[in-house]
């Protein structure tokens, strides 16, 4: 598609520009091959409609999930938002592959695909503090509910900082005006998302490194949390794939963010604007990537023992009470947690 304007001639009678004959005559070949359309590219349908069926699929298996557990109800949550987000991104980039001139579909995805990944980073981040009462509070620098008490407001506040700069680009488009303003506050938020993800990747790696030293220093037995229930729940094979599919997922989040305020820096015209290749790669992949660890190391199925026992590691008194919980038949069934993160 050439981007060269000088040699077209003049928009049939009854539109002011070919930019509109194209919306209303998206297969005319002469639009294809010379009229500029939102996307600097043609969209790939195959790519996006790949993509688009695999999050389906990770949105059945979390709901289902769900279903069978009955726990991780606000991980659930998170990660089903933001799955659904991307699900109205790709059906708004194979709208746009029907209409590449058409506003909606555009909009839909760059509004969607923007603020899908903060859903799941609020899930991630309701994750570290379980896993710190897995191994023990004193192994932590800060104390466990200081995790949700920080990133998930942080969290918030990107998510309201990208919607709200989605929302302000999108108006100002469609009333043909500087979209400038609306694109910095989604960079805002996304750059805040970035620095939120760096902080939380330095707190989870000083914590694991933390929890080395004490080993080495007291051993396994004076540093961990030795209750049977946690115990084992600690040296199972799914908690230990839970932790690899943590760190993937995060990274993968991490690196999508970066990607994203790198694209936008430069408006909705910058060279990055013009790669499919590399919006595909590191927006769709990684987190795509991010969401089928998740399913494969489901939080609900990886703290199923701990769960059904002592109603989940919400506290240290819960902790301690996990032993006796899971080892005897119990007809109340399982303890609320606090925070909503398993009920």
């Amino acid at each position: 598609m050439s981007n060269s304007t000088a040699n077209i001639p003049p928009p049939p009678p009854g539109y002011r520009g070919w930019f509109l004959y194209c919306r209303d005559n998206p297969t005319d070949p002469f639009c294809i091959d010379n009229v500029r359309s939102y996307y600097l590219y043609r969209i790939c349908l195959a790519a996006n409609a790949i993509l688009m069926a695999l999050f389906g699929l990770s949105l059945v298996g979390f709901v289902t999930t769900y279903a069978l557990t009955r726990r991780g109800l606000g991980f659930t949550v998170a990660f089903v938002l933001g799955i659904i987000c991307e699900i109205l991104g790709y059906a708004g980039r194979i709208m746009s592959w029907k209409n590449q001139w058409a506003d909606t579909g555009f909009l839909i995805q760059i509004t969607c695909l923007t603020i899908g990944p903060a859903f799941m980073a609020a899930g991630i981040y309701l994750c570290l503090r379980r896993i710190v009462y897995t191994f023990g509070p004193e192994n932590s620098r800060i104390a466990p509910e200081m995790y949700t008490r920080f990133f998930i407001p942080c969290d918030v506040i990107s998510l309201v900082l990208q919607a709200v700069g989605g929302a302000m680009a999108s108006i100002a488009s469609q009333n043909n005006k500087s979209v400038d303003l609306g694109d910095n506050i989604m960079i805002a938020g996304l750059s805040f998302q970035v620095a939120t993800l760096l902080v939380f990747m330095v707190c989870a790696a000083d914590f694991g490194f933390n929890v080395r030293r004490r080993i080495r220093k007291y051993g396994a037995d004076g540093a961990l949390d030795q209750h049977e229930a946690v115990r084992r729940v600690r040296n199972s094979w799914r908690f230990k794939g839970l932790l690899v599919a943590m760190a993937v997922s995060t990274i993968c989040i991490f690196w999508r963010s970066v990607y994203r305020v790198a694209e936008l820096s430069r408006g909705w015209e910058g060279p990055l604007m013009r790669r499919q290749d590399l919006f595909v790669g590191f927006e769709g992949v990684m987190i795509i990537i991010a969401c089928l660890v998740l399913n494969a190391f489901h939080p609900s199925v990886c703290f199923r023992e701990i769960m059904e026992g002592a109603g989940g590691i919400g506290s240290k008194r819960k902790a301690a009470g996990g032993s006796e919980c899971v080892s005897r038949e119990s007809n109340t069934g399982p303890i609320d947690g606090n925070d909503g993160f398993y009920h």
